[in-house]
């Protein structure tokens, strides 16, 4: 059954009256400030982190607000991986079944060796079926197993929930990354992990639009968002960081607009960002067929470091 506003509001109510009883305010629990001596964030996550407009935001509107910070923000996302190690039958009409992050995640660690772990998984992990315990299960042992992977590297962990389904492209798969997030946000409180809440604020936007038009979507298919989207997605992270000003903003460009050369650092960290995030899929490697073939890593850190300097000129205006 489609979610009202009021079934909405009454969850965001429940949310309130958890953070009431453990004592501990809203923005207390979801601010997590990148550490002074990290030099190198990472995010893992399928074809939403692949693709990477939220990164983008996070990283310029990071950077415009804080230019002497010297920070590296690395997209690795795949298209179609779960956590879950679960995959569909006849997925891709058969074409390969979905990559598993444990078959890259060693790797990934050993070449990138990050200090922050940003951490987007659940969208594919319940293969798009009705809630079912095993599946489940499925997902939490292996968000599990990449918690103690993080750990055991040193570096520092920060779960985000998944972003929506749509619910008019399927009631039933909603309410799986509903129980997805809900349980990962449990954690919070079970075992201090940093969760940052995408998924209720995007489920939210979508109800209030929703009411005001019909045919509003934020994605078209119900799983990959636009701009708008990818907008509410960098702006709870951005929250969760310690920007608390960018909820006052309602896209990337008026978040940006006070900044002179907010767009061009926009533009240029997009581009650095997907040189990268290719190269680094080639140098550590996949089982996902499809993916245009990045450059190899020297060529693609050249380049990258070109466009960095013309970053740092640019910021350096502002």
């Amino acid at each position: 059954m489609f979610y009202t506003k009021t079934s909405i509001m009454n969850r965001v109510a429940l949310v309130f009256l958890l953070f009431t009883v453990f004592n501990v305010s809203a923005f207390s629990q979801t601010d997590y400030s990148i550490p002074e001596e990290a030099q190198r964030i990472v995010f893992l996550g399928n074809s939403i982190t692949y693709a990477g407009q939220y990164i983008s935001y996070v990283e310029t509107y990071h950077r415009l607000k804080h230019p002497d910070r010297d920070l590296e923000w690395i997209n690795v996302g795949l298209p179609s991986e779960t956590v879950s190690g679960l995959s569909e039958d006849n997925h891709a009409g058969g074409a390969f079944p979905r990559p598993d992050l444990h078959e890259r995640l060693d790797r990934v660690f050993e070449q990138l060796q990050p200090d922050v772990v940003f951490v987007n998984y659940g969208m594919n992990d319940g293969i798009y079926l009705p809630l079912d315990e095993e599946r489940f299960q499925k997902y939490k042992d292996g968000i599990n197993w990449l918690d103690a992977k993080i750990t055991a590297i040193g570096a520092h962990a920060i779960f985000v929930t998944p972003p929506i389904f749509d619910p008019l492209k399927g009631a039933a798969y909603a309410n799986v990354l509903d129980s997805y997030s809900d349980w990962l946000l449990s954690r919070r409180y079970t075992d201090e992990w940093k969760v940052l809440d995408i998924h209720w604020p995007m489920r939210k936007y979508l109800e209030d639009q929703r009411g005001l038009d019909s045919a509003f979507y934020l994605a078209k298919d119900g799983v990959h968002p636009g701009e708008i989207g990818h907008w509410l997605m960098a702006n709870e992270i951005l929250l969760g960081i310690g920007e608390s000003e960018v909820m006052e903003f309602a896209d990337i460009h008026e978040a940006i607009a006070s900044f002179a050369n907010g767009e061009e650092v926009l533009m240029l960290v997009s581009k650095r960002q997907a040189i990268l995030r290719d190269a680094w899929l080639r140098s550590t490697g996949h089982l996902r067929p499809g993916l245009s073939e990045g450059m190899p890593m020297l060529e693609a850190e050249e380049i990258a470091m070109e466009i960095e300097e013309q970053i740092k000129v640019l910021l350096k205006s502002n």
